[in-house]
């Protein structure tokens, strides 16, 4: 039998793809379709949008709050962010309760604090990619109510939404945990390969082999917290955590090679140091508001090198400050944080959203002000920051809601004047799920907002709106925005 060109061809063809199936289930590494725990979900947070001022008409998309304090002051002027959290989960022994997952979370945005669109990786302050959770965890193993968890995991509690504040207990990072019933013990390991860290450095120059390079100084964070149920409403969480960095001498003989950052300075051969945490954390559900409504008291109290809490984020491991140059220390440093959350549904039209953040911190420098850290760099050495603010969320029926905010917010760095800002919007939203709850998303908004600044804040461009527009008492923002959230 004779056969065409074209026929000959299509016989090669299936010929190939016979042989490639086969090769791909006979030495794959893994047999992908032998496994029978299939079940996947998706969780996403996001937000995207475009934003203009009317600033000579440009467009700008800065923050209109106090440098330093991130989204404290009011978040609606946050930029494009995106997060993708698969999660994958196994099937236990049949008759077992143990629900065993893991969670991957994938996060993306701009460095240049710009939107997503015609923004790539290689583009000028282009686009970052990250992974702050990769972990898996074993629940309720075999029925006893004991948790089990390893990797790197966003391990917080409560979060003030208005000011995308996560306060009291951020233990966010890798480590591994467990937990049983109202108990939750962790070990998270704190490093860095980011060489300009110096409150304290998490590098050292390491000669012990001969050659000089640099070495990772490890950060062990042990954290304890146990929940006390006074009541069906009320609870108290307690929090404690002990630090500990170890020696960065340069070598067994203890030598001080020079720096070779500052050729002129030394290496400080500064000993191992410690900190400590102590906190409480009031909650109470309001049984005579409308079910939801409730309010969350915390103070925190962190030592030495665990006086962490600054920018935005009350992770204790950023430590504050500057060191004791004499002794090489963080003796006397401290950060006391307090944090006041509520949440009242005084309608079924109705929810008001009140905060207050209050956070001192001062490091174990000579001076309140501008002080040295180890490798020469100045940081202030003492700050105080507060702010107060509210949302109000009314809603006109199902669809349609309407979002006004206020906040004031202080800040002082070292013995400087202090710096204010005002701050009002208000956000027409539509809700396309027709659900009257201010957890509902996705959010169509239109966001307007106008802040004051004092004199203080206008002369030293201290906002991000500030050292884009230059000095000025009143800054603006407009924009269209769409924030949205689906969890498993």
């Amino acid at each position: 039998m004779k056969y065409s060109s074209k026929q000959i061809k299509s016989i090669l063809q299936l010929s190939i793809f016979i042989v490639l199936c086969y090769t791909e289930t006979s030495f794959a590494q893994i047999a992908y379709d032998h496994i029978t725990n299939k079940a996947v979900s998706v969780g996403s947070y996001g937000r995207v949008g475009v934003d203009w001022s009317f600033d000579s008409g440009r467009t700008i998309g800065r923050r209109l709050n106090l440098n330093n304090m991130g989204s404290i002051g009011g978040r609606m002027e946050e930029q494009d962010y995106l997060e993708l959290a698969p999660v994958l989960q196994f099937a236990p022994k049949k008759g077992d309760s143990t629900y065993i997952s893991m969670q991957l979370r994938l996060s993306v945005f701009s460095n240049s604090l710009t939107s997503f669109g015609n923004s790539t990786t290689t583009s000028l302050g282009g686009l970052t990619f990250a992974i702050p959770e990769l972990f898996v965890q074993a629940r309720n193993i075999r029925n006893t109510g004991i948790n089990f968890w390893i990797g790197s995991r966003l391990y917080r509690g409560a979060d003030v939404h208005v000011a995308d504040h996560f306060y009291f207990n951020d233990h966010s990072g890798q480590g591994f945990g467990i937990e049983f019933k109202k108990t939750r013990l962790a070990a998270i390991f704190v490093t860095a390969t980011d060489t300009t860290s110096t409150v304290p450095p998490y590098f050292y120059l390491n000669i012990k082999t001969g050659t000089p390079s640099t070495a990772l100084r490890q950060r062990t964070v042990l954290v304890a917290e146990h929940d006390i149920d006074i009541n069906e409403n009320n609870r108290i969480t307690l929090l404690g955590e002990y630090h500990k960095m170890p020696d960065a001498h340069a070598s067994e003989e203890n030598e001080i090679p020079s720096n070779p950052i500052e050729p002129e300075q030394p290496i400080l051969n500064y000993d191992s140091d410690y900190g400590f945490v102590f906190g409480a954390r009031h909650h109470v559900n309001f049984k005579n508001l409308k079910e939801g409504s409730f309010n969350d008291f915390s103070v925190r109290y962190g030592t030495r090198i665990a006086n962490g809490g600054d920018g935005g984020v009350s992770k204790t491991w950023a430590t504050f400050g500057a060191p004791d140059l004499e002794n090489l220390n963080f003796q006397g440093a401290y950060s006391l944080a307090i944090v006041n959350h509520s949440v009242f549904h005084t309608s079924n039209n109705n929810t008001i959203n009140p905060y207050l953040i209050f956070t001192t911190s001062k490091g174990a420098g000579a001076t309140n002000g501008l002080s040295e850290t180890y490798f020469g760099k100045e940081v202030y050495n003492k700050k105080v920051d507060f702010t107060i603010g509210a949302r109000d969320e009314y809603f006109f029926n199902d669809y349609f809601h309407l979002i006004t905010e206020l906040h004031y917010s202080q800040r002082v760095d070292g013995d400087n004047p202090t710096a204010s800002m005002t701050k009002f919007t208000i956000a027409p939203v539509y809700v396309p799920t027709g659900q009257k709850n201010i957890w509902a998303r996705p959010h169509f908004r239109f966001v307007a907002s106008v802040a004051k600044y004092n004199d203080y804040a206008k002369e030293t461009l201290y906002s991000p709106f500030l050292q884009f527009a230059g000095k000025k008492s009143w800054g603006t923002y407009f924009g269209v925005k769409t924030e949205w959230w689906l969890w498993n």
